[in-house]
């Protein structure tokens, strides 16, 4: 029967026929009016759809609750809800195994609960209980953690959305927080795993200068925040240092490039140089052609600025450089 009535989406048989017999008084049970109380729960679950009246194994076990709630003289269904409801979540982490618990716990007043046909019914009551119990605990949490609690419950979007009231927009937007968030964990461990050798300093040097920020160092990485700190200002330390380093070797090129100052330049290299400014002046008296000719030549700067300045300079160091 139990088939038969998950076939046709209704309650289990057995449950429907202890809400039946949970309603009933004391009177009903008495010898003279039991078997009336029989046949009109009879009829009533034939008139919900369950065929009881005329199914012999159906009657046999209504005859047979009916017995047992006489003779406990309490409802069946009383212990077995109260039951359910004494349990935590932690009690119920595992389905299958809250099941066979239940059924232990209940079936030492109520044996007939341990019939086989009957733990899908309590299995499925027991999923619902588990579900309760998860909105319940996502409730209470701050912000989205409770929508991402469910998400890693692994409860339909559909569920969500509907018991905890929110827009199906809301949960789109944090579960393409989690998915960019587990990327980045992934991202993170494989970069973890690039420098597994180093130091925990270097390791976080790593993840910093790879675009990982602080928080998620901390968070994916389990680092101390003190480590994270060390290598900020580790790191601070060698991008001034290699500032500076591009700032001296840029001097250096560009004095390279300038050439001697004036005093330094050696007489016969004077004159040289002098007869080469001579010949690009006669070709051209634009300044900018000029120095480019000049910088070609590798004439050096400082005696190309003062010819600039007063090209009759020339004689003048021109004499000194004979003298």
């Amino acid at each position: 029967m139990s088939d038969e009535t998950a076939a046709a989406g209704r309650e289990a048989l057995w449950l429907s026929m202890a809400r039946k017999i949970r309603d009933l008084s004391q009177p009903d049970f008495e010898s003279g009016n039991k078997e009336g109380t029989i046949q009109r729960i009879a009829k009533e679950l034939d008139d919900t759809g369950y065929n009881v009246s005329g199914h012999g194994g159906n009657m046999m076990q209504l005859r047979s609750a009916v017995a047992t709630r006489a003779e406990v003289g309490r409802p069946m269904l009383d212990d077995f809800e109260t039951a359910v409801e004494r349990l935590s979540l932690e009690d119920v982490a595992n389905v299958g195994a809250a099941t066979v618990a239940l059924i232990r716990d209940v079936g030492e007043s109520w044996p007939e609960i341990k019939d086989l046909d009957r733990r899908a019914a309590i299995r499925v009551i027991l999923e619902n209980r588990k579900l309760d119990l998860q909105f319940a605990e996502a409730k209470g949490m701050d912000g989205d953690l409770g929508i991402r609690y469910l998400i890693g419950a692994e409860i339909p979007k559909e569920t969500i959305v509907d018991k905890l009231g929110i827009a199906a927009e809301r949960y789109d937007e944090v579960l393409a927080a989690l998915k960019a968030e587990q990327a980045e964990r992934a991202r993170v461990d494989k970069l973890l795993g690039e420098v597994a050798d180093k130091t925990d300093l270097d390791k976080v040097k790593h993840l910093i200068t790879n675009d990982v920020s602080d928080e998620n160092i901390l968070q994916f990485a389990g680092f101390e925040a003190s480590v994270v700190e060390d290598a900020n200002q580790a790191l601070a330390e060698e991008l001034e240092a290699k500032r500076r380093k591009a700032e001296e070797e840029a001097a250096a090129k560009k004095a390279a490039a300038e050439g001697p100052s004036l005093d330094a330049i050696p007489p016969d290299e004077m004159l040289a140089h002098i007869e080469s400014i001579r010949e690009i002046m006669e070709f051209s008296d634009v300044e900018d052609e000029i120095r480019a000719m000049c910088e070609q030549s590798s004439i050096p700067k400082s005696l190309v600025d003062v010819v600039i300045s007063d090209p009759d300079k020339l004689d003048e160091l021109e004499a000194a450089a004979e003298g």
